[in-house]
């Protein structure tokens, strides 16, 4: 059970679109961040700029674990520009993120079982983690 190899070239694959995706959502909330307006904004731009940051670590961790299995990075999509109301553009951004959660966490299962899967899966896990703190608090925000 505990011998269960990765399968390589299925984590490459889920990998790189995660690590695109996740690319796409760094952008997307520096642009919130930047871009955001009203008195929402007000009580988020300090929190916001907090996440950005992490979601940089986040990024570099999983751009080396990509490249750690042999993979290579997927070409980024463009994000959408926010919206200047701030109720839109963070409900915007809290679709994106779930997205980014979900492919991210569809990593996993091909993960195998071996001490680099493990890593693997628990640096995974620990940006999901963070992602959905993330989440939760920028969703109590919008009432």
């Amino acid at each position: 059970m505990g011998d269960e190899a990765m399968d390589v070239e299925a984590v490459n694959k889920q990998l790189s679109a995660a690590v695109s995706q996740q690319l796409g959502s760094l952008v997307s909330l520096t642009l919130l961040a930047g871009n955001l307006q009203g008195p929402l904004s007000l009580n988020l731009k300090d929190r916001l700029q907090a996440y950005a940051v992490a979601e940089v670590a986040d990024t570099q961790l999983l751009v080396e674990k990509l490249a750690a299995v042999g993979g290579q990075l997927s070409p980024m999509e463009a994000p959408p520009v926010p919206s200047t109301d701030a109720g839109t553009a963070l409900r915007e951004f809290l679709e994106r993120e779930e997205q980014v959660m979900a492919t991210l966490h569809a990593v996993i299962p091909s993960t195998g079982q071996e001490p680099r899967s493990e890593a693997l899966e628990h640096l995974i896990e620990h940006v999901l983690m963070r992602k959905q703190q993330q989440v939760d608090y920028l969703s109590l925000a919008l009432g």
